[in-house]
C-alpha cells in the first residue's frame, strides 16, 4: 500500500499522478484504489475534522464531524467512508461542509463536562481549531463515575459514543467485553451486563484506553494536568497555535503511511498512536520515548510517556509484532521500576551470616544480611572471589546465568565473560526451562531452533494449531491476530489438557489426558498416512527417512491410542484431517510441549506433522514454539547456552572455537558446558563452587527449590545482579544493584526472530548502575581488558560473529526500529519466513523421525492421586520479581489460587476461596481455591509467581534426556483441604519514593 500511494502522490505533494484524480479543495490529488477520502485529504495536508474513524479499525462513520460537499450530490457525504471517484470535485472546507462539522462539534461539546479530562482530547482540540464553543444546547444526564478498576477510569458524562472503544474490544482484541446498549438519550457504553467495569471480565489490555478519543476511559496513573499527549506522543503545541497539537496527531498518523520514508516503513498506524521518533518532549519536563515492552517474546513496541524520573503511562506502537496493541502487563505493569524495593546501593553480606535455605532474607529489610558498599569495594570483592576459585580450582569451579530479560548485547557480554575470564562453558539462562528440547528436536530434524514463520503469518493460514500453550495468558497480543484469524475464516485445532479461553472459538478442542501428547500426535499421524493425506512431492524432494517414519507409526491408530489420550478416535481422525488438507497450516506450541521428559519427542511429532504434510516453508505454513520471556530467543542467539558460541556454533567443533579463540584473543574450554539443572547438583557436590548470577531467579524459577536452595546455599562465592533483592539474591555473598529494562538502551530479539531497538527511558535509581557497566567491571578485574564504549559498540561485535546478523546495522534499528534476521548482507530486507528451498541441515533435507509414546517420570499413584500442571498467570510474569511489584498487575491478583474443577472441589468439600494444600514428594505449598471448569478432574494448576507458594517446591527435577529440560508440567501431588495461607511473602507490593 505505501508504494502504490507513493507512486500515487508527486513530488508537489498531490498533484495527480498514476491513481484516482480528482479534485479536493479545488486542487488536483490522487488516491489509491481503496482509499478514503478522509486518508486521500490527510496525505494532502488537507485537514478535515473526525472523531469515530482512527486508521487499523472498521470504518463506523457514526459521529459525522467529517462530512464534505461532493459536487452533483445532494447530501453531505462522510469523507471516512466514501471512496474517490475518477473527475470527483470534494469540498471539505465550503460554507455547507463548514456549517456541518461545527455543528457536529458543537452538539458533542454540549454533553461534555465542565472539566476537560485530557489536555489531548480529540474533540476539543478540533473545537478549538475550528472555533467551536458550547452553550447552546442543552447537557444531557450523564452515567456516574466509574473508578472500580485497579488500572483504568471510566468517566462516561465525557464519552461521544464514538464507538472507537467497542471496535477496540470486540475487533482489535476480540474479548467481547465492551458493548453499546441502550437507545436514544439512554444509549451508553457498557461493560458486559452493563457490570462495573472492574466486576466485568475486562482482562485490561487498555485498548479501549488508547482508543478513546476524550478521556472517558483514561488509565488512572495520568492526572489531567501532568497530562502527556496521549494521541501523538507530545504535549500542548508550545508556539500555542490553534490546532497544532491536532495537526502534529495527524502528521503522526500520516507519515510513513504514504510510503513517503516516514518512521513506520510501509506499517499502517493507528491515528491514536503516538509519534515515533527517538524522543519527544515538550519543554515542561515530560517526554515520551519509543521501546519495547519488557514482558513476553511478542515484543510488542510502545511508547514510554515520563514526567522527570517517573513513568505515567504506556501506549502502543505500530510495531511489526504488535501492530499498536498492548496487553495488561504492558499497559499497566511498568510502576515496578518505582518500586520502594528496588535496589539502588551495592550491598556486600555481613560477617557471620550464614546463607539459609529454609529463611531468605526479607526484601523490605535487607541491611538484616547485608551492609552496603561503595561501588569500587564491592566490584573488587565481587572479582575477587570469582578469581580465586578459578585459580583455585580452575575454570569448571564456576558458573554463570545470564539473563533471558536483559538485552543481546549484555547476553553477548556475559557469555563471553563467562568463556573468556572464567575458562569454562557453564553458562545458560532460562530457555534451559522452557524450549530447550523444541530446539533439540528443530535443531536435529530441521537444522535451525528458530521459529520458521512470525505469529501473524496465522492471518494467512486457513487452519492452525495451538498445542501446550495458552496464549491468551501468556501471548496475549498474538492470541488477538489468532483471534483475528479465526474472525476472517481460519480454524483452529486447540489441543491441552485443559480448556483455555481459546476454546470457545475452536473448531476442534482435543482436551486430552495430560502426559500422553506423542500418544494423540501419533495418532494424528497415523491418520494422515493411513488415509494418504500426505503431500507426496514434498516428501520425496524435501525428507529423507520416510520408510522408517511410515513403520514406526503403524502401531499408534486412533483406535488403539483413545484410551491412553481420553479422546474419541473419531475426533482425532477429524482434526487430523482438517490439518493435512489446508492449503496452509501453521502449528503454534508451548511449554506444555517443551516442558516434560519426553519434550524433544513431542517436539518431533510436531514437525513430522509439518513435513509429511508439506506444511512448512511458505506464508501460513509453519512450525512457532512461542517463545517465553522478551529476550529468550536473543539471548539463545547471543550463545548464552553451554554447548555454542553465538549463532548456535559448537564449542566442540575445532574449526569453530578456533575462529572464537582467534576472534576473542584467548584459549577456550574445547568442551560443552553444564545446564541449569546440572550446574545446582554439581554444586551439591562441590564441584561448581561459585556463580555470578544475572538477572536470573533460579531460586524460584528452577524444579525441587529445596534442592535449588541448597545448592545455592552451598556455594563457596555467589555474586548478583539484579534490581530487587530476589529469593536467589538472599543467598549472595555479593548484590551488585543494576538497571530496569526501561533504564536501559539495547538491542532485543523477539519470538518472530525480529531484532529490535529498546531505548532508555529512564536514569537508574540512586547508585544503580547499567548492566553492561557492571559485567565489563567485574571482566577488567578478573583479567579482562574491556573497554566497550556502550551498546552499539558491542552490538558491532556481534555482528562480526553472528553470521545470520551481520546485515543488521546499529544505524539501521535506531532508523527501522525492528529488522527480522536471517539477515546477512546489509541491504537485504531480512527473512521472515524460512525452509522456502531447503533446511539447512547437511543434505538439505528435513528428516522425519519416528517417536515412541512413554510415560511421564512421575504418574499418579495413590499417595499422590492427582496431577499438578503449573504456569503462568495473564497478570504476571515468570517468578513475579517484577510484576509481583507493579501495583495495578498485583492489585488484580494478589493471592496464589490454585485451579480446580468444580467436582474435585465437591469431593473435597472446599468452597471457592478456602484455603488448599498441595503436596508432592518434593514439598508442599498452600494456596486459595479457585473454581474452574476448564480444569479436567484429577487434575490442579498452580502458577508459579507467588513466592507464599512457590509452585517449583514441588515439581519434578527429571530432565528431558535431549533438551536437559525438568518435567515441569507434569508430577503427582496430593490435594487436601485446609492450611495456612503465608500473607508475608517475600514480594510486598507497593511502590514508593
Amino acid at each position: 500500500m505505501a508504494d502504490a500511494r507513493e507512486a500515487a502522490v508527486s513530488t508537489n505533494g498531490g498533484a495527480a499522478g498514476s491513481g484516482i484524480a480528482f479534485t479536493l479543495d479545488g486542487r488536483q490529488v490522487a488516491a489509491v484504489p481503496g482509499e478514503t477520502i478522509l486518508q486521500a485529504a490527510r496525505r494532502a495536508g488537507v485537514r478535515v475534522p473526525h472523531l469515530c474513524y482512527t486508521d487499523g479499525m472498521r470504518v463506523d462513520g457514526n459521529c459525522r464531524a467529517c462530512v464534505v460537499e461532493i459536487e452533483g450530490e445532494r447530501v453531505l457525504a462522510p469523507s471516512c467512508h466514501r471512496t474517490p471517484a475518477p473527475g470527483m470535485v470534494v469540498r471539505t472546507a465550503s460554507e455547507r461542509a463548514r456549517r456541518s462539522q461545527r455543528m457536529v462539534l458543537e452538539l458533542l461539546l454540549a454533553d461534555m463536562p465542565d472539566e476537560r479530562y485530557r489536555d489531548d482530547s480529540e474533540l476539543h482540540l478540533w473545537a478549538e481549531e475550528m472555533g467551536v464553543r458550547a452553550g447552546r444546547f442543552p447537557r444531557r444526564d450523564q452515567p456516574a463515575p466509574d473508578a472500580s478498576h485497579p488500572a483504568m477510569l471510566v468517566r462516561l458524562d465525557a464519552c461521544i459514543q464514538c464507538t472507537r472503544c467497542v471496535r477496540a474490544c470486540r475487533e482489535v482484541q476480540v474479548n467481547d467485553v465492551i458493548g453499546y446498549a441502550g437507545r436514544a438519550h439512554g444509549a451508553k457504553i457498557v461493560f458486559d451486563l452493563d457490570d462495573p467495569m472492574g466486576e466485568s471480565t475486562c482482562v485490561a489490555c487498555g485498548e479501549c484506553v488508547q482508543a478513546c478519543p476524550t478521556g472517558a476511559l483514561m488509565p488512572k496513573s495520568i492526572e489531567r494536568p501532568a497530562a502527556v499527549m496521549f494521541a501523538a506522543g507530545v504535549g500542548r503545541a508550545t508556539d500555542g497555535a490553534p490546532g497544532a497539537v491536532v495537526a502534529r496527531l495527524a502528521d503522526a498518523a500520516g507519515n510513513g503511511a504514504s510510503g513517503d520514508g516516514g518512521p513506520f516503513h510501509g506499517q499502517k498506524p493507528s491515528q491514536y498512536l503516538p509519534l515515533v521518533a527517538d524522543r519527544v518532549e515538550d519543554g515542561r519536563g515530560t517526554r515520551s520515548v519509543p521501546s519495547l515492552c519488557p514482558y513476553c517474546g511478542v515484543g510488542c513496541q510502545m511508547t514510554y510517556h515520563a514526567e522527570g524520573e517517573r513513568i505515567t503511562h504506556t501506549t502502543g506502537r505500530p510495531g511489526p509484532a504488535n501492530e499498536g496493541r498492548l496487553c495488561v502487563k504492558g499497559r499497566f505493569g511498568f510502576d515496578y521500576v518505582h518500586n520502594r524495593q528496588r535496589l539502588t546501593v551495592p550491598l556486600i553480606r555481613r560477617a557471620g551470616v550464614p546463607k539459609d535455605p529454609h529463611d531468605l532474607v526479607d526484601p523490605r529489610n535487607p541491611l538484616e544480611a547485608f551492609r552496603e558498599a561503595t561501588w569500587e569495594e564491592a566490584l573488587d570483592v565481587a572479582a575477587a572471589g570469582l578469581r580465586r576459585l578459578r585459580d583455585e580450582h580452575g575454570g569448571g569451579s564456576l558458573a554463570g546465568f545470564g539473563s533471558a530479560k536483559g538485552s543481546n548485547e549484555e547476553a553477548y557480554l556475559f557469555q563471553k565473560l563467562v568463556r573468556a575470564g572464567f575458562g569454562t562453558n557453564n553458562v545458560d539462562h532460562c530457555t534451559r526451562l522452557c524450549h530447550a528440547s523444541s530446539v533439540a528436536a528443530l535443531l536435529e530434524m530441521i537444522g535451525s531452533g528458530a521459529v520458521s514463520n512470525p505469529f501473524a503469518d496465522v492471518r494467512h493460514a486457513d487452519v492452525f494449531i495451538i498445542i501446550g500453550a495458552n496464549p491468551t495468558v501468556n501471548h496475549p497480543v498474538a492470541a488477538t491476530f489468532m483471534k483475528n484469524a479465526i474472525e476472517r475464516g481460519s480454524r483452529l485445532i486447540l489441543v491441552d489438557p485443559r480448556e483455555t479461553e481459546l476454546s470457545r472459538l475452536a473448531t476442534h478442542s482435543l482436551q486430552f489426558t495430560p502426559g500422553s501428547d506423542v500418544a494423540l500426535l501419533n495418532a494424528m499421524l497415523h491418520t494422515i498416512v493411513t488415509e494418504d493425506l500426505v503431500d507426496e512431492t514434498f516428501i520425496d524432494t524435501r525428507t529423507d527417512g520416510w520408510e522408517a517414519f511410515r513403520r514406526g507409526i503403524r502401531a499408534y491408530s486412533p483406535e488403539a491410542m483413545e484410551p491412553i489420550c481420553g479422546l474419541p478416535a473419531a475426533e482425532i481422525r477429524a482434526a487430523a484431517r482438517l490439518y493435512a488438507t489446508a492449503d496452509a497450516a501453521m502449528i503454534f506450541w508451548g511449554m506444555g510441549i517443551s516442558q516434560h521428559t519426553h519434550g524433544t519427542d513431542n517436539a518431533r511429532c510436531l514437525i513430522n506433522l509439518a513435513l509429511v504434510t508439506g506444511q512448512i516453508g511458505r506464508r501460513g505454513a509453519g512450525l512457532h514454539p512461542l517463545r517465553g520471556q522478551n529476550n529468550v530467543q536473543g539471548a539463545s542467539d547471543m550463545g548464552l547456552i553451554p554447548m555454542v558460541y553465538p549463532d548456535y556454533q559448537g564449542v566442540g567443533e575445532p574449526a569453530v572455537r578456533a575462529r572464537f579463540e582467534a576472534f576473542w584473543g584467548t584459549a577456550l574450554d574445547p568442551h560443552p558446558g553444564l545446564t541449569v539443572v546440572e550446574i545446582m547438583n554439581a554444586a551439591l557436590r562441590r564441584e561448581i563452587r561459585g556463580m555470578y548470577i544475572m538477572g536470573e531467579n533460579p531460586a524460584m524459577s528452577d524444579p525441587d527449590l529445596e534442592h535449588v536452595r541448597e545448592a545455592l546455599a552451598t556455594m563457596e562465592w555467589l555474586v548478583v545482579q539484579e534490581i530487587f533483592l530476589t529469593e536467589t539474591a538472599s543467598f549472595a555473598d555479593v548484590i551488585l544493584p543494576a538497571s530496569a529494562f526501561p533504564e536501559k538502551t539495547g538491542t532485543f530479539t523477539n519470538t518472530d526472530r525480529r531484532v529490535q531497538l529498546g531505548r532508555q527511558v529512564l536514569e537508574p535509581p540512586g547508585q544503580a548502575r547499567q548492566d553492561l557497566w557492571i559485567i565489563q567491571e567485574i571482566a577488567r578485574r578478573i583479567g579482562l581488558d574491556w573497554s566497550y564504549a556502550g551498546p552499539a559498540e558491542v552490538f558491532e561485535e556481534i555482528r562480526q560473529c553472528t553470521p545470520s546478523m551481520g546485515g543488521i546495522t546499529w544505524e539501521r534499528l535506531e532508523r527501522e526500529h525492528a529488522v527480522t534476521y536471517p539477515c546477512r548482507q546489509v541491504g537485504d530486507p531480512g527473512q521472515e519466513v524460512l525452509f522456502e528451498d531447503r533446511f539447512p541441515t547437511q543434505n538439505g533435507l528435513g528428516h522425519l523421525k519416528p517417536v515412541d509414546y512413554t510415560t511421564a517420570a512421575e504418574p499418579p499413584d495413590e499417595d499422590y492421586p492427582t496431577v499438578l500442571i503449573t504456569g503462568r498467570l495473564l497478570e504476571h510474569w515468570h517468578t513475579g520479581a517484577m510484576t509481583r511489584r507493579a501495583e495495578v498487575l498485583d492489585a488484580i491478583e494478589p493471592v496464589p489460587m490454585a485451579s480446580l474443577n468444580p467436582a474435585t472441589l465437591q469431593e473435597l468439600r472446599i468452597e471457592p476461596g478456602d484455603p488448599v494444600t498441595l503436596e508432592t514428594r518434593r514439598g508442599r505449598v498452600v494456596a486459595l481455591a479457585r473454581v474452574d471448569p476448564g480444569i479436567p478432574a484429577g487434575t490442579v494448576f498452580l502458577p508459579f509467581c507467588y513466592a507464599e507458594a512457590p509452585a517449583n517446591l514441588m515439581t519434578n527435577p527429571q530432565l528431558d534426556p535431549d533438551g536437559k529440560i525438568p518435567e515441569f508440567k507434569y508430577c503427582a501431588v496430593r490435594v487436601t483441604a485446609g492450611g495456612q495461607l503465608d500473607h508475608a511473602g517475600y514480594a510486598a507490593t507497593g511502590s514508593g519514593e
